[in-house]
This record gives C-alpha cells, structure tokens and sequence, in this order.
C-alpha cells in the first residue's frame, strides 16, 4: 500500500514566524516515516510556498531565530484535489503529487485565523487542527472572549481598542482602560507567542504600550492584571464520536527574571519550568479540565487546543485563552501535557493526522 502523503507547513508572514520552524523541526524528526511520506513546505515572510531545502534550520541558534529558506522550489496548491505543483523559473511547472492531508504547523496571522484553513476547504484537502470559524475567533482575543462569557466562562475584565478608536477618540479609550485599575497588560489582539506584549503601570506608560502592540496589530487589547497562577490544560479530539479529552494541568513557573510570561520565557532555555500536574486540590483540578473542554466547545475547535487559566488566591478559575494552535515543539507545554498524560510526541503527532484524514472537508 502506498503512504499517505503528509504536508507539513511551517513559516507564515506574521512575528510568529520563527516559532513555527521550530514546531516543524519537532513534527518532521517525530513522525513516522515508514507509515507517511512527507513533503515539508515553508511559506517565506514575502509569502512564497516553498519546498524545504536541504539546509533548512528549524532551531534556535544562539540569538539567531530560524526562518525558511527561499532558496527549495517554489510551490503552488491549486484549488483542487489538492495537488501541488513546483514551479521552478525557465520551466514547466511539474506536480509533486496530491497531498493527503496538510498539518500546518502555524501561528499567527495567514496561518492560525482561518485564512490558511479556508484555502484548505477551497482546495478540498482535509487538514489538521481547527476549522476556519474557530481557528479566527481563537485568534481573535476581543471576539474569542465574547464567545467564551456568552458560554457562562469567566474572563479576565478588558477593553477591545480597534484602530479607528485609537486614532479618532484616543481620550475616552483611554478613561475606559482607566477604570481596569492598574496595572494592565496590553497585547495585540491577533498575536501570540506573547509577541508585543508589555506590562503598563500608568496612562503614561499606558500610550506606550499601546503604541507598541499596535506595530503588531492595528487592533489592541488591554486586560486588568489577575493575582494568581497560570495554569494550562490542553483538549485533544476524540476518534470517533467520544466528547474531546483534557489533560492533566500544568502551572507554568517564570525562572528568568521576566516581569510575566513573555516571547523569551516560552523559547529561550531554561527561562521556565513546567510543573504537571499542576499542585491544585482535586476539585479544583476537575472543574478546569472540565471547563478547558467546555473552552474549546464554544469555539467550535477540532483536532486539538490549549486553555490557559489563571488560579487566584480564593480559589477562583479564570479563562486566559484558548489557542487553537498551541506551540508544538516537543517540549512545548501542551504535548509536555499529554506526555504526563499517557500520550508521547510521537503518538500525538499520528493522533492528529489520523483525525484530519478522518473528518470530512466542507460544512460539518
């Protein structure tokens, strides 16, 4: 029989670009070989698709970030049947063959809010992780918590500021934040990776912040600042028509000095620990396993996710977010999860293909 064919994308045009190859790096040396024939494509900061080449780096080297590198075939997926074409320049454009299925190891914008997903459907080639509606809401902080409270979730208290708003009426955006009380961490809303994000202490430093998430993204959040600790759950789909699994919590302790969780706590060594389980009482324990699927059941998500929480002093559970996408890595916290859970990388990496090639393309 022959090998289901397998396309792992990585890269992507937005800040997360680099945290992607690494993922990617984790997939391609994890899977299975013998059962998958694997065809890597990066998809440059210009936007080209292009077929890995041999020298691709996926790691981070010293304070040298990885990124793909333009120099393999450029690519094409035409919206049908799923069959990619390389097109090399001064000749005809040759098929590589359709794809079976495509894990898109990606974050960010044009690579974890639907767009990707959508070309996906277009093409009709089924696809790990969440579906267009949910992988946008997940990306989307202001509406993805709109879905979460609508769900009877509780959120951390925050101020949406879109683009028009800051630029037309700066002084009651900013009497709105206000009223969070200080501090408040300001972040752009369609990001992740902790990228842009920084702490404000007063309107002065408030501006700044602002100012700085929006040279990642024109629309900005700013939430209240939460006493307590971060604990994270991550939700993998079911084969068949069992309810989605969560994992045993993980807390999430900052070793390096940051101020909170930030882009060089997540990838840079030894700048956090991962303690799983997480030291919660039992019922406690229950209650966020069972609201990290309830999470990932009002967005609607597939394939797999992960619910960061905080846990304050009295006891209370608070929905962070949920990322559609979580970093992949093999040490990421959300497969360290199901490490503790009963699931190793590599299982989890064929789970997650075994389900894409079992759910259908289309409405659903």
């Amino acid at each position: 029989m022959s090998k289901i064919r397998v396309a792992v994308v990585f890269g992507g045009r937005n800040s997360e670009h680099a945290v992607s190859l690494m993922g990617a790096g984790s997939v391609l040396a994890a899977i299975d070989r013998d059962k998958y024939e694997v065809i890597p494509i990066g998809i440059a900061q210009d936007g080209r698709w292009v077929l890995a080449a041999a020298g691709q780096r996926y790691a981070i080297e010293g304070a040298q970030l990885p990124e793909v590198d333009t120099s393999g075939a450029e690519l094409a997926l035409p919206s049908h049947a799923g069959t990619v074409v390389a097109l090399s320049p001064g000749e005809i454009p040759r098929p590589l063959g359709e794809v079976d299925v495509v894990f898109p190891v990606l974050h960010g914008a044009f690579g974890e809010d639907g767009t990707l997903q959508g070309l996906l459907e277009m093409a009709g080639v089924p696809y790990v992780g969440s579906g267009v509606l949910a992988s946008s809401v997940g990306m989307d902080k202001g509406y993805m918590k709109l879905v979460l409270k609508a769900a009877g979730l509780p959120t951390v208290a925050h101020v949406v500021v879109p683009d028009r708003a800051w630029r037309t009426d700066r002084a009651r955006v900013l009497k709105e934040i206000e009223e969070l009380g200080w501090p408040v961490f300001v972040k752009p809303a369609r990001a992740g990776s902790s990228q842009g994000i920084s702490k404000a202490e007063d309107q002065a430093q408030l501006e700044a912040a602002i100012e700085f998430a929006r040279t990642h993204d024109p629309k900005v959040l700013v939430e209240a600042a939460v006493t307590g600790r971060e604990i994270e759950c991550a939700v993998l789909e079911s084969l068949g028509d069992a309810a989605p699994e969560a994992s045993v919590p993980g807390e999430v302790v900052v070793q390096g000095g940051q101020v909170f969780y930030d882009f060089e706590a997540k990838y840079y060594p030894d700048q956090i620990t991962l303690e799983v389980p997480a030291d919660l009482p039992a019922d406690a324990t229950q209650e966020l396993r069972s609201m990290a699927v309830r999470a990932y059941e009002a967005l609607g998500c597939e394939g797999l996710a992960r619910v960061d929480f905080f846990y304050t002093p009295d006891g209370e559970l608070i929905v962070n977010e949920i990322n559609t996408m979580p970093g992949f890595t093999s040490t990421s916290v959300a497969p360290q999860l199901w490490m503790a859970t009963g699931l190793a990388y590599p299982q989890l990496v064929d789970r997650l293909i075994q389900l894409a090639l079992d759910r259908p393309v289309g409405l659903r």
